[in-house]
Order: structure tokens, then C-alpha cells, then sequence
């Protein structure tokens, strides 16, 4: 059984949402996957920002919601595929596109609106909710597998 350890956690800012992202991303290996769930909005770009710095990467991060994936070199060779399903109907080739990545044990893939594809994610990932809860404030809800207990967000 893969259990999963549930850490919530208040944000005020995008600052604060980056600063979260760059704790988490600091701790990365490599090999992990990471489900972003929120609206539109919501600071997913914002968090995977924050990973991306704190992963050692100095690429410009955006959106790739018309792009699908964006590829952000980082420090130790790892790069981070970071992808925006929100256009996308079905799975498609697309499941075969990311088969690379999630065999990498170099890659952190971080995936934006990915229910069109829940049949072809790991189930061992990262879950983090970001719900908009008032005005700048967000409950961010992170589900860490067991897997991954190496990942400690004391801020």
C-alpha cells in the first residue's frame, strides 16, 4: 500500500506560493512527477516557478498551455518537462510523448490540468491542490507518497 502523507499549508502572495515551490524544488531528485490541481489562475505557473529555482534552473518559466510542454534545464543535468494538458481532449499520442520523460530518472515532470491523461500518469506522485480561498490567499494541500518521504517543507 502506497499511503500518502497530507501537508496543508496557507499562502498569501505569489511570493509565498514561488517561495514553496523553491523549498520543494531544492529537495528534488529526479524521477519525481508532480500533479498540479487548481483553476485557472489558480498560481500553478507560480509554483513551478518557484521548483524551477529551486531545482537550479535559470530558464524563463511560462505557461505552456499552447505549447503543451516547456523543458527547463536545471542544475545536476535534470530538466524539468513542465506540461499544460487545459487544451487538450483525449490522451492521444500524447501518452506516448511522455513515456520518455517518466522513465527518466533525470526528468521532474510537473503536469498542469492532467485529468484528460489519469490513466497515463504514475499513480506514485505528488499531488498538490491549490485552492483559491479569498483574495491573494491560497490553501495549498500537498499529498506526498510514501516514495518520496525524503521531501520535508518545514517553512
Amino acid at each position: 500500500m502506497n499511503t500518502k502523507m497530507t501537508l496543508e499549508i496557507n499562502s498569501y502572495s505569489s511570493e509565498e506560493t514561488e517561495k514553496l515551490g523553491e523549498v520543494l524544488g531544492n529537495q528534488l531528485r529526479g524521477g519525481e512527477i508532480i500533479e498540479l490541481i487548481s483553476d485557472l489562475g489558480g498560481g500553478k505557473t507560480t509554483l513551478t516557478r518557484g521548483i524551477a529555482r529551486g531545482v537550479g534552473s535559470l530558464d524563463h518559466v511560462s505557461s505552456p498551455t499552447f505549447k503543451i510542454c516547456n523543458i527547463y534545464k536545471a542544475k545536476n543535468g535534470l530538466n524539468i518537462y513542465h506540461y499544460d494538458f487545459y487544451r487538450l481532449v483525449d490522451a492521444g499520442l500524447i501518452q506516448y510523448e511522455l513515456q520518455e520523460p517518466i522513465e527518466d530518472p533525470k526528468a521532474i515532470i510537473i503536469i498542469e490540468w492532467g485529468s484528460v491523461i489519469s490513466d497515463v500518469i504514475p499513480k506514485k506522485k505528488l499531488d498538490i491542490n491549490i485552492e483559491n480561498s479569498g483574495t491573494n490567499k491560497r490553501k495549498i494541500t500537498i499529498k506526498i507518497p510514501k516514495d518520496f518521504s525524503y521531501l520535508k517543507l518545514n517553512l
